[in-house]
């Protein structure tokens, strides 16, 4: 449990909510959820088909939507309550930062810049002319290629591969095991051998993104490969050179991006989908689950299938495919009544003619 001691009512103003049914100085010491929460911590309303739930908790305080009517216990009311929830959540369980400097295992190249307060476990190798910002940190056995760049209070995590010549932006998060700026997947077949096309462009990730656990995104052929701000890629996603993400995508795990594609902003693509190489998808775009974006996608739609098509329709053509097993018995049952109907209507015809 948290250590962290907080007054309701400074809760309720970090949050910028409404504090109802109680005393602003209940002492608050942890969050959690409508069935687990006990004296002292606070949980959370999300959705009304939690109703029983808040009827039923034992938590000093909940936060609640602003048109739920409650009263049996101090209530703070939000907009978002699952916003909010992870508000809670830094309000609890952030751990202050402190700057560890530069641990001696450390392999530093030359003429790199090390920015302020910041702290580079054992065993990290940065190349020369690297840039680390402010208050970064960087966990054991991760490489800084040369000529890259790591922004101000970003985080890499251990066993991470930054490439040469990869631009990461501010507030970054790289999670263990991804791969920043691996060569591109480029071959020409010439007299029957396939020849590595030179992978010369470089990544670049700006402020904000979040990069998933083992997820690998390829430099440009002779371009760059470009993550937008704001974008959130889960574990074990691929991503090809000379890609184009835009702003605040959200990517489940195991996407794969073919190389050229250009995805707009606020895009969000389901756990194993895949985009085809040089496809234009635009903003606001669904993708579902296992579906495959095989060519462009306008503003706006919701796709779905293999090949992809428009999910309504997709609907009906699952429903369409559920009923296969019926739809074939009734013709095969009709084929037998043809056949019976054309051997009558044969065997009248012979006796007309005799």
């Amino acid at each position: 449990m948290s250590k962290v001691q907080i007054t309701l009512g400074d809760i309720a103003a970090r949050l910028g909510g409404e504090l109802i049914n109680g005393r602003g100085d209940i002492l608050i010491s942890n969050v959690a959820a409508l069935k687990e929460a006990g004296h002292g911590e606070i949980s959370f309303l999300a959705h009304r088909r939690y109703l029983k739930d808040l009827d039923n908790t034992t938590a000093s305080a909940v936060v609640i939507p602003k048109d739920i009517p409650f009263d049996r216990l101090p209530a703070i009311k939000v907009e978002n309550p699952y916003f909010a929830f992870s508000q809670l959540l830094h309000i609890f369980h952030d751990i202050p930062y402190v700057a560890r400097g530069v641990d001696k295992s450390v392999i530093i190249g030359n003429n790199t810049q090390l920015g302020q307060d910041i702290s580079i476990y054992p065993y990290v190798y940065i190349g020369n002319h690297a840039i680390i910002g402010n208050n970064v940190t960087i966990y054991p056995f991760t490489f800084i290629g040369d000529h890259s760049i790591i922004g101000n209070n970003s985080v890499i995590y251990s066993n991470v591969t930054v490439r040469e010549k990869c631009s990461i932006g501010d507030r970054v998060i790289i999670h263990s095991g991804a791969v920043i700026g691996s060569d591109g997947f480029g071959y020409v077949t010439h007299n029957g051998t396939h020849h590595k096309i030179p992978q010369a462009g470089s990544v670049i990730i700006e402020d904000d993104v979040e990069i998933g656990a083992n997820t690998t995104i390829d430099r440009g052929t002779i371009g760059d490969t470009i993550i937008k701000k704001g974008t959130k890629i889960d574990n074990l996603i691929q991503v090809a050179h000379n890609v184009s993400i835009g702003e605040n995508c959200l990517f489940a795990a195991q996407v794969g991006i073919a190389g050229s594609s250009k995805i707009g902003n606020y895009v969000i693509i389901a756990g194993q989908a895949g985009v085809v190489d040089h496809v234009n998808i635009g903003n606001n775009v669904i993708i579902t689950a296992q579906s495959a974006a095989t060519k462009d996608i306008k503003d706006g739609e919701t796709i779905s299938g293999m090949p992809a098509m428009p999910h309504r329709g997709w609907l009906k053509s699952m429903a369409i495919f559920d009923s296969l097993p019926e739809m074939r018995k009734k013709l095969s049952d009709l084929s037998v009544r043809i056949d019976e109907i054309e051997g009558l209507i044969k065997s009248s015809t012979d006796k007309d003619t005799l």
